[in-house]
């Protein structure tokens, strides 16, 4: 976009709203006058790095590096990229703009880690296509209301287990009618949308495209849900399990690798037509994912979806259309060819979850790993030949801390920071006293 072109584009408003994604993916902005917007173009805009610096409560760490009381909290200057360019249907096409931070100077930025990934997939002649896909709850709730009764029993927006409902859909049609057009006219297409099982539940499947841009398009996804359900009276929620009774909530990754609109995974001729690139690619991600999978359930909820028998994986297995392992080929045409990893969560940062995937892809490329692990037929659950993945966030994050492999896919200081920042939600985690303890203990023990 030219300077020329932004300034028509910009013309009759006088404010612009832009965001950055902070390390657990929650995007914080800030509305700006159109010449603040325009003057920073060349520089960045100030942001204060404390969006690196605390949790998703906006409690600040004790021990990260980059940013503290030690620094002073100062900011940093975020990128605008143009490309992402949107205007947001539901607040009177207000024009909307994604912005990053400098990779080298802000190693814990989501957005600029995987564009380094996707950088790289370039230089060695690979297009990645990616697209994630979210389950999500809905309830009759507000902020406040949920706030005053202790997050406890909220009201789902409907009732019973009724996977594909048509009954459903049909009920809040004016919800769902908004999401998949104002969704489209900001930039996040969508594929589909239908009833999980679960009072409430509904997923969403976006339409692939180039990695970065399917991140942005995830990444804007939850938030938009969010917004729109508000003005519907409702309240959506991407956590990964908020009832032990019903099924967590998934955010798969599909994915594949491009060149010349020649999808490069897809080879009639190979087993499980799987090409030889395609089927390193599938090594790398098996032998990576237990070094990344705080990447991939990134919060002390997020194990708690990660259990047998509950549609999300808990063994490094992979099969042909078997959703018991967690990845999936998914081979019926070249068009469509392509692998999802199910273990990644709706909670995920869309950012980091598909820079890990990508990277860990292309270590397989590069390293021509062989795909020694044969397809699981049947149950992925009993399949534990090949590893299982850590049962909690603690055990995971110092497997990553640890790691030469996570350090050399993702660099030091991220790794450095990223540890850091999930080892503080265990240790948050721990302090607590929960009702489950109150239950069992506060009389009887």
């Amino acid at each position: 976009m030219t300077q020329d072109e932004l300034q028509q584009r910009l013309q009759g408003f006088s404010r612009v709203k832009y965001a950055v994604a902070d390390i657990d993916g929650v995007l914080r902005g800030k509305y700006i006058h159109r010449d603040k917007f325009l003057n920073g173009l060349a520089h960045g805009l100030g942001f204060c790095d404390v969006i690196f610096g605390w949790d998703v409560q906006d409690e600040v760490y004790d021990h990260v590096d980059l940013t503290g009381w030690h620094t002073g909290y100062p900011d940093r200057f975020a990128r605008i990229d143009l490309s992402t360019f949107r205007q947001i249907p539901w607040e009177d096409d207000l024009p909307f703009f994604l912005a990053d931070f400098d990779g080298q100077d802000t190693p814990a930025c989501p957005r600029s880690l995987l564009k380094r990934m996707v950088h790289k997939a370039e230089s060695m002649g690979y297009q990645p296509q990616f697209a994630q896909e979210f389950e999500w709850f809905n309830f009759r709730e507000t902020s406040q209301s949920l706030e005053a009764r202790g997050y406890h029993a909220p009201q789902p927006a409907t009732t019973g287990m009724f996977g594909y409902s048509v009954l459903r859909l049909s009920q809040n049609s004016a919800f769902f009618k908004n999401l998949f057009e104002l969704l489209d006219r900001f930039g996040v297409p969508l594929e589909g949308l239908h009833c999980e099982t679960g009072p409430g539940v509904v997923e969403a499947a976006i339409r692939h495209t180039e990695a970065l841009e399917a991140a942005d398009r995830a990444v804007l996804l939850k938030n938009s849900v969010k917004e729109i359900a508000f003005r519907h009276g409702l309240l959506a929620s991407f956590m990964a399990k908020w009832n032990k009774d019903l099924p967590g909530c998934s955010g798969h990754i599909h994915q594949s690798l491009w060149h010349n609109d020649e999808n490069l995974f897809y080879a009639a001729e190979q087993p499980h037509k799987l090409s030889k690139l395609a089927a390193h690619y599938l090594a790398g991600q098996l032998h990576c994912l237990p070094d990344l999978l705080p990447l991939f359930a990134p919060t002390i909820n997020s194990f708690k979806r990660l259990v047998e028998g509950a549609w999300a994986p808990t063994t490094v297995t992979w099969g042909v259309e078997n959703r018991t392992n967690a990845l999936r080929v998914i081979n019926d045409t070249p068009q469509h060819m392509r692998i999802e990893h199910r273990v990644s969560g709706s909670d995920t940062n869309a950012y980091l979850a598909m820079a890990a995937c990508l990277a860990s892809g292309l270590y397989g490329i590069e390293q021509e790993l062989p795909l020694t692990v044969p397809p699981t037929q049947g149950n992925g659950y009993q399949n534990k030949a090949h590893g299982t993945l850590a049962p909690n966030l603690w055990e995971a994050t110092q497997r990553m801390k640890q790691s030469e492999l996570a350090r050399t896919l993702l660099g030091d200081a991220f790794v450095d920071h990223y540890a850091t920042t999930r080892a503080w939600e265990w240790q948050q985690f721990q302090r607590e006293v929960t009702d489950w303890e109150l239950k069992r203990y506060f009389e009887l023990i």
